[in-house]
């Protein structure tokens, strides 16, 4: 006698009552990328959908995404004066502290997570500052370097630190200088298992972030090693974040369970920019039913163990989780 898993199928309640997995607007953070100006909203070629936005823009989006019921946001600073060691992103003034006051005092319900990275505002768009004789990013050098910034972003109003670097220490150096400066419980979601991926190319049109010379295979993950990519993670908790990330997330879904397994940490994936814009333009292709792919990539991130999916397609998921 075979088994008949079909009979708990047939009928679309009871198939429904048995759904192992559910994905919810709760699981969603929506990324936004602001820039200096005033009445800025410039889509993304690459990036259907996504814009660079001034900081008023960004103020009516906020509007929008709350009524949509997403209360989550991870914003991203695009500078318009960089340098050697990205010093706007150390300024008390910068774009990303100026527009986290705005958010917060228009919508103080708005969860504002921030980016913590130099690679925007960097003139060489590496993410710290460059050992001038190995020309890679200098590790202790820009730990001191995020722990001020991460300062800045907290003094500023920001619910929640992502440093993105994968710096080794970072989240002992944040961590440090958060508590120094009086904010102990400010958490961290560290970006604790980033790859050197391919899937990053539209991400650094928008963020304007792209590096000037060579890549971060120095300081961001191979894509080929599963213990490492376990091992940082673990590193980071052990460290003190509060949240771990993978990034990317679809094609690193063995990557999201192995630390899915290994911690009992709270784990946020990274759905990024050539993810959103393959589906975007197999869509817009008439090769796939955008809509339903969509939202099985999204359940997919749950069912390998996310709690958070940060998603350049969380508006649309949303409008669809209404319906």
């Amino acid at each position: 006698m075979f088994a008949r898993f079909r009979r708990n199928r047939m009928n679309p309640v009871l198939r429904d009552m048995l759904q192992e997995t559910h994905l919810r607007v709760d699981d969603l953070m929506y990324p936004l990328f602001v820039r200096s100006g005033e009445g800025i909203k410039n889509e993304v070629a690459s990036m259907p959908g996504v814009y660079q936005m001034s900081a008023d823009e960004i103020i009516k989006e906020c509007k929008e995404l709350l009524s949509l019921g997403i209360k989550s946001i991870i914003l991203f600073g695009i500078p318009d004066i960089k340098d050697s060691v990205g010093s706007e992103a150390m300024c008390e003034h910068s774009i990303i502290a100026n527009t986290i006051r705005a958010i917060k005092k228009e919508y103080p319900q708005m969860l504002v997570a921030t980016d913590l990275c130099f690679c925007e505002y960097t003139d060489h768009g590496h993410c710290g500052v460059l050992d001038p004789h190995t020309h890679s990013v200098d590790n202790d050098t820009t730990l001191h370097n995020l722990g001020l910034q991460a300062v800045v972003h907290a003094k500023s109003g920001a619910d929640l630190i992502a440093p993105s670097g994968m710096m080794d220490g970072m989240i002992t150096a944040i961590r440090a200088g958060l508590d120094n400066a009086g904010f102990v419980n400010l958490p961290i979601m560290s970006y604790s298992t980033k790859f050197a991926s391919a899937y990053y190319g539209p991400f650094r049109d928008v963020a304007e972030s792209t590096p000037s010379f060579g890549d971060r295979r120095t300081y961001q993950m191979n894509p080929a090693n599963r213990l490492e990519a376990i091992n940082e993670s673990i590193a980071d908790e052990s460290e003190g974040a509060d949240i771990l990330m993978v990034k990317p997330a679809l094609a690193y879904l063995d990557i999201v369970r192995d630390v899915r397994n290994n911690t009992s940490k709270p784990l946020a994936v990274y759905n990024v920019s050539g993810e959103y814009s393959m589906l975007k333009m197999a869509g817009k292709a008439g090769v796939i039913d955008y809509d339903r792919v969509m939202m099985e990539t999204l359940l997919g991130f749950k069912r390998a163990g996310a709690d958070i999916i940060i998603t350049y397609h969380a508006k649309e998921a949303v409008i669809l989780l209404n319906k």
